[in-house]
């Protein structure tokens, strides 16, 4: 590794321990921040809503949601569109606005994530959030991207907990910076291999074409069973098999990858493909009841996105025969933010008592040394 070791690598912004906090040998170079906000521009707000405990009461809780909101340029780069493209390695889950991105090879509106049965209210509270800003909309009408996962384990999901108010808060809480992880926003009732899942992301630094770019990825992972739990080739889940809760492979994790390399819309595309290989990583093999959905997009290009209609727009573009250090970054990213989205994390007790337990790190260290990875 040519950087030094960020304090961000090791602790996330409350203080909870990262994976490599543990000292686990993650591949490549991350940014300062390991995070999707090492993409110069993006911002990432959270919604958290955590109250009530016992039995489920539908419409009262316990409620374990919230709502994760990503800018592709900030709120300053409202209106200037991105190259996207968006990949389904497995559709039982719902991102919407994809049908536009793949006709047009751009995003041009906030993402949001949630739970499944408040995905729509994302969607319309981030038209509602963009009407009044100047420039948010363009010819006022807009398809934001709103993605889901499913949370009903530990939340009252059929409570409808999630409103505008709250979706407003993570669009208005964007920030670049530092990210927290774990059980924050949308990830917030999440489970990941029947440990405590939800918000995760790293980044990684590359050279295409003799520059120098980042490649930045957020997850919200609610996906597959214990035993197939994987980290750095090691079965962690055949060896950590307490307190489960579910044992099921219902879930999903959406993924949005982030990088400033110039690409095309195509190329953003085949970025969102490469998703699926960092989540093999870590043991995943796309369920048929899982919703495994991925977006990509570029900030590069802003001043060829903003040109006014009428004129030409000039771009910049990687060769694809370039582009094999971002498919590296893309997968080293994806699998070490799925297993933050664990590491740093902590256990939860839901509706009804159900309860995820954390990633326990001392069993994960021993395992791990066993057999020698550490």
């Amino acid at each position: 590794m040519t950087a030094p070791i960020s304090p961000h690598w090791l602790r996330t912004p409350s203080g909870l321990v990262r994976a490599r906090g543990l000292g686990l040998p993650f591949p490549g170079e991350p940014g300062p921040l390991n995070a999707i906000t090492d993409v110069a521009g993006v911002e990432v707000g959270y919604s958290t809503i955590i109250r009530g405990d016992g039995p489920l009461v539908v419409g009262q809780g316990p409620v374990r949601t919230g709502v994760t909101a990503i800018l592709p340029r900030g709120k300053a780069g409202l209106n200037i569109p991105c190259a996207a493209g968006f990949w389904s390695l497995n559709g039982n889950g719902e991102m919407t606005g994809t049908i536009w991105v793949e006709e047009s090879g751009e995003l041009d509106m906030p993402v949001t994530i949630t739970n499944t049965h408040s995905c729509g209210v994302a969607r319309d509270a981030t038209i509602r959030w963009l009407y009044p800003r100047l420039g948010g909309i363009s010819d006022s009408w807009g398809l934001p991207v709103a993605a889901e996962t499913f949370d009903g384990d530990l939340n009252d999901i059929n409570g409808f907990h999630v409103t505008n108010e709250h979706v407003f808060e993570a669009l208005d809480s964007a920030a670049s910076g530092p990210l927290e992880q774990g059980s924050v926003g949308g990830g917030t009732g999440m489970i990941c291999y029947d440990f405590k899942g939800g918000s995760g992301s790293s980044s990684r630094r590359v050279t295409a074409a003799g520059e120098t770019y980042t490649v930045g990825v957020f997850v919200q992972s609610n996906f597959g069973r214990r035993h197939e739990c994987t980290i750095l080739g090691v079965p962690v889940g055949k060896h950590i098999g307490h307190d489960l809760l579910r044992g099921k492979p219902a879930g999903s994790i959406i993924v949005v990858v982030a990088t400033d390399a110039p690409i095309a819309g195509r190329q953003a595309k085949k970025l969102a493909r490469r998703v699926a290989l960092g989540m093999a990583r870590t043991g995943a093999l796309g369920h048929d009841s899982s919703g495994d959905i991925f977006l990509a997009f570029s900030t590069a290009n802003a001043e060829g996105y903003a040109a006014p209609r009428g004129t030409l727009r000039r771009m910049v573009e990687l060769s694809n025969a370039d582009i094999d250090p971002l498919y590296e970054g893309v997968v080293e990213a994806t699998e070490e933010a799925i297993v933050d989205s664990m590491v740093a994390n902590h256990t939860m007790v839901g509706r009804d008592g159900a309860t995820s337990i954390a990633l326990p790190h001392e069993e994960l260290v021993e395992v791990m040394r066993r057999y020698g990875r550490m």
